[in-house]
């Protein structure tokens, strides 16, 4: 199905998880840690890069950092051991897909890749589909793309569902554990908090466009809604 780059130190780990992608129909290309993944990336075509985190030589936050500095916009999964909602933040800002913490299901695992990879093809697809236009904004579902006065943004899958779970009801406020449901895409438990997260990423891609924009209320105490 996908030719994925899977970067970890823990051996064990490492087999376990090539192991469930190769049943899964996937190619899997492995790497021992962050420099020879690195190397590997740049030799390579990869359509999803799984990383660990903690690893010697080149972490896995510098190894997202280095890739997006490069350009490439390869759905990217952070793999850590360290339950901190400040580390799943840093791994979202440096602009990571995904982020799993250990221990983790390899099912769930699975889910998060072939959500990638239904965004990656929906986003490459020629065929014609419904746009529906709110103003300025334009959202494409079955492509999974999102326009901002006729320009696009590259957004992750999470970002994409925040901004049509926002836009399809203009006015209405969504607390942050409704917006949780509707994001993550599965059963995962996270901090409601990393919903702010989301948001102040997904604000910057707007602004980067269009620095008047304000489209994306906070209302205090209750969460966000779309200015209706």
């Amino acid at each position: 199905m996908a030719r994925v780059l899977l970067i970890d130190d823990d051996p064990s780990l490492r087999d376990v998880l090539a192991m469930a992608l190769e049943d899964a129909g996937h190619a899997v290309i492995c790497a021992a840690d962050g420099r020879e993944g690195l190397r590997r990336f740049q030799t390579g075509t990869h359509e999803v890069v799984v990383s660990d985190v903690n690893m010697p030589e080149l972490d896995g936050f510098s190894l997202c950092r280095r890739i997006r500095e490069s350009g490439s916009q390869v759905p990217l999964v952070l793999l850590t051991s360290r339950d901190s909602e400040i580390d799943e933040a840093l791994g979202l800002e440096l602009g990571a897909d995904d982020y799993v913490t250990k221990p983790f299901s390899t099912r769930v695992l699975l889910a998060r890749i072939s959500a990638l990879l239904r965004r990656e093809a929906h986003r490459r697809a020629p065929a014609p589909t419904e746009v529906r236009t709110l103003g300025a904004l334009s959202v494409d579902a079955e492509r999974m793309e999102v326009c901002w006065r006729d320009t696009a943004l590259v957004l992750t899958v999470t970002e994409f569902r925040l901004v049509d779970t926002l836009s399809k009801r203009p006015g209405v406020v969504f607390s942050r554990s409704q917006l949780l449901d509707r994001i993550r895409g599965d059963d995962s438990i996270v901090a409601e908090r990393l919903v702010d997260t989301y948001v102040r990423r997904l604000r910057r891609k707007f602004e980067a466009t269009d620095a008047r924009f304000a489209e994306i209320e906070t209302m205090v105490g209750a969460g966000y809604r779309w200015r209706g």
